[in-house]
């Protein structure tokens, strides 16, 4: 059922209410790890509902769920080890100019966050999720709006963390659960909430940067949008290991049915006899991956209208077509196009957008300056790949990694972007903020 204007506010209300009780960081953590402890011993409950709800499967939904504790249990250490506060002191100082007072600064929790769950990861990216578990850390109390996609998992997965609340003597409403597409509306703007976490669309998430930017108060806005999570193979990396890149990259864009928001989605791959071998072995690759369900018929049906519109756009070719596989079902595939359509503004724009699901795009290039020119139209990133030579030269790699560093929060190179490690220097985020 979803929440009307008044239960949000009622929701928001509650969480405020209680944000005091976070102030001791020996019960915030105490908290996490109890929250972490309940969630492993309600495991089977909620892997079984979230398989009904997604079509994971308990394998990867198993997994997620040690991830989505440890996690918690990471934030827990953080906590205790207060480096989060970045404390400063500067001592009283009259030989300076201008003098120094004596000055202590740290940081202080904001207030209520709230918190939109993602759809393909019902557990690490949801109401238990990274979000959840840094906010409650700072000592932020949480309101989260439940994905519709998973809602039981999310009532599961609420009475987890308000139990762990009560179990280590804090209110249980620091955490609480609103459902429905107005009640995230409505959360942005209440005037209490103090910060935002989104995990979702770009269209989605920019509608809710906006109205947070647009409040009399404006609040920080921590968004993970869709991602293209561009990637560009050197000439002299096709060269030197052709079949490698490209099964490393059919691996990567048909990992859990290409419903990563780090899947590799488009590729700036060179032409010519190289380029051909790393299409070769794309083809092997995805050709003998099975085919998959989607988190639910309305992402199928887009993947499918998406992969239709791009597939007809003039120069595409499509090696392995993506497309229907079953009733509930599909297949992964790609396309191809050369780099040159790519490079002003027209029809193809459509193939710099992100189509979720198992489908990437693979633009050949025949020069460096069609790849600048691509790169310089893309829009900001989780990730950006490079795919260079490992063994001698490489001429204009580091100026090809250069070009890419502005367009993404994590740069890999020779390695593939999806899994997102849980680890301090770990980046997922891209221009927002």
């Amino acid at each position: 059922m979803e929440a009307t204007a008044e239960e949000v506010d009622r929701a928001v209300r509650a969480a405020h209410s209680v944000r005091d009780a976070l102030a001791d960081r020996t019960a915030r953590a105490a908290f996490l790890r109890t929250a972490a402890e309940l969630l492993e011993e309600s495991g089977a409950h909620i892997i079984e509902a979230a398989d009904a709800e997604t079509a994971l499967g308990p394998a990867r939904l198993t997994g997620e769920l040690a991830r989505t504790a440890a996690q918690l249990r990471a934030f827990a250490e953080v906590v205790e080890e207060g480096g989060h506060l970045d404390i400063r002191i500067d001592h009283e100082d009259g030989s300076r100019t201008p003098p120094w007072p004596d000055l202590r600064r740290w940081k202080i929790p904001l207030g209520v966050v709230a918190v939109y769950a993602a759809s393909n990861f019902p557990l690490a990216f949801s109401v238990p999720g990274g979000d959840t578990a840094s906010a409650l850390a700072a000592g932020c109390p949480v309101v989260v709006k439940a994905h519709p996609g998973h809602p039981a998992t999310s009532e599961l997965c609420a009475s987890v963390l308000r139990r762990a609340a009560a179990r280590t003597g804090l209110p249980e409403d620091v955490v609480t659960l609103v459902h429905g597409f107005d009640a995230g509306v409505e959360l942005i703007r209440h005037p209490l909430v103090s910060a935002a976490g989104f995990t979702g669309s770009v269209r989605g998430g920019r509608a809710l940067f906006d109205a947070a930017v647009a409040r009399p108060v404006p609040i920080p806005f921590h968004g993970e949008l869709g991602s293209l999570n561009p990637v560009v193979v050197t000439e002299a990396a096709a060269a030197e290991r052709a079949a490698e890149i490209g099964a490393g990259l059919g691996a990567s864009m048909t990992l859990g049915t290409g419903q990563f928001c780090t899947k590799p989605g488009f590729v700036l791959a060179p032409a010519g006899g190289a380029g051909d071998q790393l299409v070769k072995a794309l083809t092997e690759t995805v050709s003998s991956t099975g085919s998959g369900v989607m988190l639910d018929h309305r992402m199928r049906d887009a993947f499918l209208a998406g992969v239709r519109e791009r597939a007809a756009l003039p120069g595409v070719e499509a090696p392995v077509t993506p497309g229907a596989a079953g009733e509930h079902t599909v297949s992964a595939g790609f396309l191809t196009v050369p780099a040159d359509r790519l490079t002003a503004e027209g029809p193809h724009d459509a193939l710099l957008e992100e189509c979720f699901g198992p489908v990437t795009v693979i633009a050949r290039y025949a020069t460096r300056d069609e790849v600048a020119a691509v790169l310089a139209r893309l829009p900001g990133n989780l990730t950006a790949t490079l795919q260079t030579a490992t063994e001698g030269e490489d001429p204009g790699a580091a100026g090809l990694l250069a070009a890419l560093t502005p367009l993404a929060g994590r740069i890999l190179v020779n390695g593939w972007p999806t899994g997102v490690a849980v680890a301090p220097a770990q980046h997922h985020g891209g221009p927002y903020p």
